[in-house]
């Protein structure tokens, strides 16, 4: 018996400019304002990301007041703080280190028995899943971003406990990345720095 193969769709090059080929990490905003809308659609596509057996352990905190950006400024590296104070939305993600809590919901097929085998595992390794899975969402939620034709700022350089004390306390969240979110502004590009070519990244067996 033969089956037809499911046809895919795929991207056009204005689709691939737009999420990769010609998409950039910008290092300046200009002031028009990014919507909470939008903010919400980033997330709808975002939320349909692969994680390890559907666990979605990625959650975002999105910074959208004065008060809330001041909070957020003082654990941001020296060299994040300007560009974080003049991002019209920042996101804060974070994964949540109790994740099997929620796999009655995400996963009602075995939902109860996978909390219980996760919950038995040493909370190390559960919390090293968490941030793989969510490393992979990360991912996704960049392209979310510049799908919504906005740019997105990731940056490394913050003191995450000092976040996770000032949003986060009293909760299974643990910062893992702060994005800012917004239109280009004035020279927000650097120089484009080479990507490696096939022969040094790809291998075939």
């Amino acid at each position: 018996m033969t089956t037809t193969p499911l046809a895919l769709d795929s991207l056009d090059e204005a689709a691939r400019g737009l999420l990769f080929t010609e998409a950039r990490t910008a290092n300046s905003f200009s002031d028009t304002p990014v919507t909470d809308d939008e903010l919400r659609g980033v997330w709808e596509l975002a939320r349909w990301s692969p994680s390890m057996a559907n666990s979605q352990p990625l959650r975002v905190l999105f910074v959208r007041t004065p008060e809330g950006r001041e909070r957020l400024l003082g654990h941001m590296a020296e060299g994040n703080v300007a560009k974080t104070r003049s991002a019209p939305a920042v996101a804060v993600l974070a994964y949540d280190s109790e994740f099997h809590e929620h796999f009655p919901t995400v996963f009602p097929a075995r939902g109860e028995l996978m909390r219980g085998n996760f919950a038995s595992m040493p909370g190390e390794a559960r919390e090293g899943l968490a941030k793989y899975s969510a490393a992979i969402q990360t991912g996704v939620f960049m392209l979310a971003v510049r799908a919504h034709g906005l740019a997105a700022g990731p940056m490394a350089g913050f003191d995450g406990p000092g976040i996770d004390a000032e949003f986060f306390a009293g909760t299974t969240w643990r910062t893992h990345l702060v994005v800012n979110i917004g239109h280009p502004g004035v020279d927000p590009w650097f120089d484009r720095l080479p990507r490696l070519d096939e022969d040094v990244a790809l291998a075939w067996a």
